[in-house]
């Protein structure tokens, strides 16, 4: 069975979301992708993959939004080891509020359950609460070893092999059973609807074309 409309993927340039972006295009939704760059903290490397991998899945359009001054204000006035869910909630409103722009019905990750020590069931409901859109996570019950298998058919393994820097200013044992009122405590310390602001105004769109550059 397959069911239409447009999903909005957050492409991290790993192993993982181009694998959940080609299961759920399968289904025959139209997949469009966002990629969050730790810009100026980073180079642009993770962008240039990420590229390189949407056009290999044949997505049209990716948005790269720049996040490190916003990732790095979240490290600095907040409690570290909830690092990783209060980073991933901003970028979930960046990307529903792209998603409405673009008239998709869905976001859609990577995210399976175990693969890292913060995607735990808890973590991930506190994650959600932060949008009104479905998060579709087609890998959530894979182990690491069927996403890799996936992967090479699809020949994206190749380019996203490498260490993944998105865990760069974060704690070395996060959170891993974060309640949402903990949560919600440590983003009153934020003005987030500034960093979602900031992060959407400098965010670059790049059209492509057949899953070649335009």
């Amino acid at each position: 069975m397959t069911v239409a409309g447009k999903a909005l993927l957050l492409l991290s340039g790993g192993i993982d979301s181009p694998v959940a972006g080609h299961l759920i295009a399968r289904q025959g939704l139209e997949v469009l992708a966002v990629h969050f760059s730790l810009e100026p903290i980073t180079d642009d490397a993770a962008a240039v993959k990420s590229r390189r991998l949407a056009e290999r899945l044949g997505i049209s359009k990716l948005v790269v939004v720049i996040v490190g001054p916003a990732f790095a204000e979240i490290a600095k006035v907040c409690d570290l080891r909830l690092y990783f869910v209060l980073s991933k909630r901003l970028m979930v409103r960046i990307a529903e509020a792209i998603a409405r722009r673009e008239g998709c019905a869905y976001l859609l990750t990577g995210e399976s359950l175990g693969q890292v020590s913060s995607q735990t069931l808890q973590n991930l409901r506190a994650i959600d609460a932060a949008s009104s859109f479905v998060v579709l996570r087609p890998l959530i019950g894979f182990d690491k070893e069927e996403t890799v298998r996936i992967a090479r058919e699809i020949g994206t393994f190749e380019i996203s092999e490498g260490p993944e820097i998105c865990d760069l200013l974060g704690p070395a044992h996060p959170a891993t059973k974060a309640s949402l009122e903990q949560v919600l405590a440590e983003e009153a310390r934020l003005d987030m609807g500034r960093l979602v602001r900031e992060a959407l105004a400098g965010a670059r769109e790049e059209s492509l074309i057949s899953g070649r550059p335009s």
